[in-house]
């Protein structure tokens, strides 16, 4: 499971979907026979998403072809670790304050040289203890996905030394948060919002990281694209329902009077 990083590789495009309040594999199965999801982002750090949720995700994703990633903050090693060994092909790492908390989380991470990961190799990751111990880390060296989220004012002070640091993948922005921490919550078109994701941008292009962000909408999501953005999250869980409920409504609107 290494498409997210293929296709940031090849320059190419990475549409995500969010789940987390309404996680289940029968929904994973739905978005797989829809088609045109790339990856899915697995909210641990917003939602009450556990170990055995994971597992049954990263099944369910695997047999659509679809890759994935665990969103949480970094707050310990174990943080990091078990989502890995439960099928995540990576770790979306949040509210990170400075380029030693991502150092950190990428030594957690991965196995020598790089990092400091535990060996264990008996669970879904090691093919339950199939794969040799000398393949599994240097495969989950080479495959494992790490993001790092902008969302701090300290991260993006020092958010070119951030995207310099190595096996940083990739760079993340969400809007919501970016407007919280400018002081203009919600005002994602305000030009304080705008110029530090141009910033953003710059600081990935100048260490050949590619950057992420959470779309409002399609005209922002192109304008994004021409700024250089490749990851999408172009869907979450909850909004989905919510559209259904809503074309439901409209199309017997006779049932619904105001």
């Amino acid at each position: 499971m290494r498409r997210i990083k293929e296709l940031l590789a090849q320059g190419q495009v990475v549409r995500m979907f969010g789940l987390g309040q309404l996680i289940s594999p029968k929904l994973i199965e739905i978005l797989g026979e829809h088609g045109g999801i790339d990856a899915l982002w697995l909210d641990v750090e917003h939602a009450g998403i556990g170990m055995r949720d994971i597992e049954l995700a990263t099944l369910a994703a695997k047999a659509y072809g679809m890759d994935n990633f665990v969103r949480l903050p970094a707050t310990d090693y174990a943080s990091i670790m078990r989502p890995l060994e439960a099928g995540a092909g990576g770790v979306m790492v949040s509210m990170v304050r400075s380029p030693e908390d991502v150092e950190r989380a990428v030594r957690w991470a991965k196995f020598w040289p790089r990092g400091e990961r535990g060996m264990n190799g008996g669970n879904r990751d090691g093919r339950f203890g199939l794969t040799p111990i000398g393949d599994y880390a240097a495969r989950a060296n080479a495959e494992t996905f790490i993001g790092i989220q902008i969302e701090t004012a300290s991260a993006i002070a020092s958010v070119a030394e951030i995207a310099a640091i190595p096996d940083v993948d990739l760079l993340f922005v969400g809007p919501a948060d970016l407007s919280q921490v400018l002081g203009v919550p919600g005002q994602f078109e305000h030009p304080s919002c705008l110029e530090t994701i141009e910033r953003i941008a710059r600081a990935c292009a100048d260490a050949g990281k590619p950057w992420g962000i959470v779309p409002r909408g399609g005209d922002y999501a192109q304008r994004m694209r021409r700024w250089g953005c490749q990851m999408f999250v172009l869907g979450f869980d909850i909004h989905a329902f919510h559209a259904g409920i809503r074309t439901t409504k409209d199309r017997y609107a006779p049932f619904f009077p105001e």
